[in-house]
């Protein structure tokens, strides 16, 4: 590993086509690369239409085993060919369980391992509990050619302790796939402002770069506010798209930096695990 890393997000619409989701995915992943980027992150459930805003029992035919899914074999060869690293949102099949995850390829293509995203929401247009079970892998953190890479998912975003829970084991980053926007409960509900804050949080709380790859688009009236943006250990924006714009953005990091900046702080050497057991771990266990 070198002595930075750069990170890039994605940030299209995707319809019912999947060829061409995977053609518009694998160009801006092109034109990432070409930028210098060495881990690249395309939105959630690229490979169509984000079916979870209504119930529909057809949609489970969609769903793929994680090494055979069609995003995996699309865009694993490309991770090799480019030299990158690409989490591959997916909808997964494991027999008769149907999970919400990601495949992380390296930049040899090789094939990772899964995360199942952990939180799944259930309300007016964000229907997933109907689809996807609770992920079962816990929180993981990759070790990537380009250094350990924490991915969660959407829903997971909003969580300060799955946040925590990656940076405990060694994220150097944490990466989250999304497709997010409009409340239809709530016409003048506009989440777009406090989905990034919570994340430039855990940026802070955590001394960590943060990112995340939002989709956009009018989806039969479900209009996905885009906004993906990459900050800084200190929260601050260092990239970010507009709500309508296709591309990608981009940002690099020096690793020593960050881990000194991450001990400067203390966060981690001050925890008080005594004080609250079962959140990560026993009364007086290893922080």
């Amino acid at each position: 590993m070198g002595e930075t890393f750069t990170i890039a997000a994605l940030q299209a619409a995707f319809g019912a086509d999947m060829a061409s989701n995977f053609a518009q995915v694998e160009t801006l992943c092109r034109q990432a690369a070409a930028g210098g980027a060495q881990i690249i992150l395309a939105p959630e459930l690229f490979q169509g239409p984000y079916f979870c805003k209504q119930q529909d029992e057809a949609e489970f035919a969609h769903a793929y085993p994680a090494s055979d899914h069609p995003c995996v074999k699309a865009l694993q060869p490309l991770a090799r060919e480019l030299g990158v690293v690409i989490p591959v949102s997916i909808f997964e099949k494991d027999g008769p369980h149907y999970f919400n995850s990601v495949v992380v390829l390296d930049a040899d293509g090789s094939d990772l391992g899964v995360y199942r995203k952990s939180h799944i929401p259930d309300g007016p247009g964000y229907q997933e509990k109907f689809y996807f079970r609770p992920g079962d892998t816990g929180f993981k953190v990759f070790q990537t050619a380009y250094g350990r890479m924490g991915v969660g998912i959407c829903w997971d975003q909003w969580f300060p302790e799955a946040a925590r829970a990656m940076a405990i084991q060694g994220a150097e980053m944490l990466l989250y796939p999304t497709a997010i926007g409009a409340e239809p409960q709530d016409d003048t509900l506009d989440t777009k402002d406090r989905w990034q804050r919570v994340m430039q949080g855990h940026a802070v709380a955590n001394v960590l770069p943060v990112m995340a790859a939002n989709r956009v688009g009018d989806e039969d009236g479900q209009l996905f506010y885009g906004s993906s943006f990459i900050c800084d250990q200190t929260g601050e924006k260092c990239a970010e798209m507009d709500r309508c714009e296709t591309g990608w953005i981009s940002a690099s990091f020096n690793r020593a930096e960050l881990a000194r900046e991450q001990a400067a702080w203390g966060f981690f050497r001050d925890r008080r695990t005594d004080l609250y057991p079962g959140f990560f771990g026993p009364p007086g266990g290893a922080s």
